[in-house]
């Protein structure tokens, strides 16, 4: 089966002041299109609305253009984190649900009602950090589950993580569940292995090369 990947982004992460980062950031979407990233996440909290439906708008502009001359097989999907209002108005694939947030079938009545989404009801994924968060999950019609932390996470010392064995026990359920927190190049077959669907991150798709990283993880 092929591994799922799911970048998710901040651009404060980059180098340089705000203009330089927002380009770097539309760089780096295009490239993951380019190179068949499944999901993208604009995980910008920290924008007003306007600011984030603008960047919303060039983010899709960048993947569409890339629909529109890549491979139709490898068609990348835009979700927006937790602003489910920003995601229906600028035409979003769907959205990403913190923990505690909406209930995902309550987000996909109301895409379908809109009309909304590149499938039917969009794509809901959402934030889980326990089994039982990863049943529930499945319970409520979500569509991926983002499991995390799985190993400890660079910069935040204090999340305890998860563990392998919890991530093998999270993936019994009838869910795709992606590994997120701490994952590298060099852990990521580990959590494949354990049993879930695909890999998500800031860091691995920030920091290297995203066509080497889909190469290692997709074409090991």
């Amino acid at each position: 089966m092929r591994c799922l990947l799911y970048y998710i982004t901040d651009r404060k992460q980059f180098p340089g002041g705000e203009d330089s980062r927002r380009q770097r950031l539309l760089e780096n979407i295009a490239e993951a299109a380019r190179c068949g990233v499944d999901f993208i996440q604009l995980r910008e909290k920290d924008l007003p609305s306007r600011e984030l439906e603008l960047l919303a708008r060039q983010a899709l502009g960048v993947i569409r253009s890339h629909r529109e001359t890549g491979n139709q097989n490898l068609e990348t999907r835009l979700l927006i984190n937790s602003r489910s209002d920003v995601a229906l108005a600028m035409g979003a694939d769907g959205v990403h649900l913190p923990a505690g947030d909406l209930p995902p079938q309550e987000v996909h009545t109301v895409w379908t009602q809109c009309g909304a989404g590149g499938l039917a009801g969009g794509i809901v994924s959402l934030s889980c950090h326990s089994e039982e968060d990863v049943r529930r999950a499945a319970s409520d019609q979500a569509d991926l589950a983002l499991f995390a932390p799985v190993f400890e996470k660079k910069g935040a010392p204090h999340a305890e993580p998860t563990g392998l064995e919890a991530l093998r026990r999270a993936c019994q359920h009838k869910i795709p569940v992606l590994a997120l927190g701490g994952v590298s190049l060099e852990n990521a077959h580990f959590c494949l292995g354990a049993g879930a669907a695909g890999i998500a991150g800031i860091r691995l798709f920030q920091e290297n090369d995203i066509q080497s990283v889909v190469g290692a993880l997709r074409y090991p």
